[in-house]
């Protein structure tokens, strides 16, 4: 590690281990020490994730060996190298957790160069969500040009990077989101089919439409049964979330009927090893489409580091369209 890097950092931490937003504060913690194969980042930035929302109100505990601090992505230089990293890289990683502090340790592995023409603000909202929706969307869902992708949440920063991933891909996109603003962001974003669901039925809308062949769905709850008439022979509906409910009733023949495919995933508990996978599948697939334009980061809200309790008021509340993000 290099001789000028400090042995403590400011970084975010929760008052009582758990808590509401207001728990958050700025404390002062030890700089991590980089193990072998592993960098370390001067951090400029770092996303806001709902799972963070989850870790500090107790629901999420960090996997193993994961440090206790929150933020599972950043974008900053490096500092300590290893791999193919040098002291001076731009990068964004994806972290198991530390982000929202000064300095983040991460696998080599893990860290994607800057695109050109983003800023870390930029960056430091893309690893989480790329990573999200390559996985599930074009992985276990198998998402081919031509199909049409159905997604929920669409304003939220997994729905504004699904829309312009699907789009980028050759799928047409139907979008929901709750309210008139969220519906037009939707269409602005490249939506071809955008839905308020505060006055629009999004199945019957998806039955005029032709059906769907893969559902991105972080609701759960009663919108699964719906999702499953409106889905087309052979198609798939992949969970990352159930915020409307975590269980669902699966009728078994309609899902034989169809040879339907229920699935999902969660991306931080995986090994290193897998994320390493995906991080090159993402460089190789995902990284062009940036670079050329395709899919840009959508950045509703920035704070400095020592307002992440407004960082997380803000999230909670709803009303963004696309990622908050943390300045260091």
């Amino acid at each position: 590690m290099s001789k000028t890097t400090p042995e403590t950092m400011r970084s975010v931490v929760v008052d009582g281990g758990k808590g509401p937003a207001e728990a958050l504060r700025i404390g002062t913690i030890p700089t991590p020490v980089p193990k072998p194969g592993e960098i370390l980042i001067s951090v400029r930035a770092a996303g806001v994730n709902r799972p963070d929302l989850l870790q500090r109100t107790g629901n999420y505990p960090p996997p193993p060996g994961a440090p206790e601090t929150l933020g599972l992505e950043v974008a900053g230089k490096v500092v300590h190298g290893a791999g193919r990293w040098q002291p001076g890289d731009r990068v964004c990683a994806l972290l198991g957790g530390g982000g929202y502090a000064e300095y983040a340790a991460c696998d080599a592995r893990h860290a994607l160069p800057l695109p050109n023409g983003l800023d870390f603000v930029q960056a430091a909202g893309l690893p989480e969500t790329l990573f999200t929706v390559y996985a599930n969307v074009f992985e276990q869902g198998a998402l081919k040009g031509g199909e049409t992708f159905l997604v929920h949440g669409a304003t939220s920063g997994i729905g504004v990077t699904a829309i312009q991933m699907a789009k980028a891909a050759g799928a047409k996109v139907i979008a929901t989101g709750r309210g008139a603003a969220k519906a037009a962001a939707a269409k602005a974003l490249g939506a071809d089919v955008a839905i308020d669901t505060a006055v629009e039925d999004f199945a019957e809308v998806c039955q005029r439409e032709g059906g769907v062949d893969i559902v991105l769905d972080m609701v759960g709850g009663d919108y699964f049964r719906r999702e499953l008439d409106v889905l087309k022979t052979s198609g798939r509906i992949v969970f990352i979330d159930s915020l409307g409910g975590n269980e669902v009733s699966l009728p078994i023949f309609q899902m034989m009927q169809k040879r339907a495919i229920i699935t999902g995933s969660t991306l931080r508990p995986r090994h290193a090893d897998e994320k390493a996978r995906l991080t090159a599948e993402v460089e190789r697939v995902i990284w062009p489409w940036v670079i050329q334009g395709k899919v840009r980061p959508t950045i509703d809200a920035i704070f400095p580091l020592a307002e992440a309790a407004k960082a997380h008021t803000h999230l909670e509340g709803g009303s963004h369209v696309g990622k908050v993000v943390l300045t260091a």
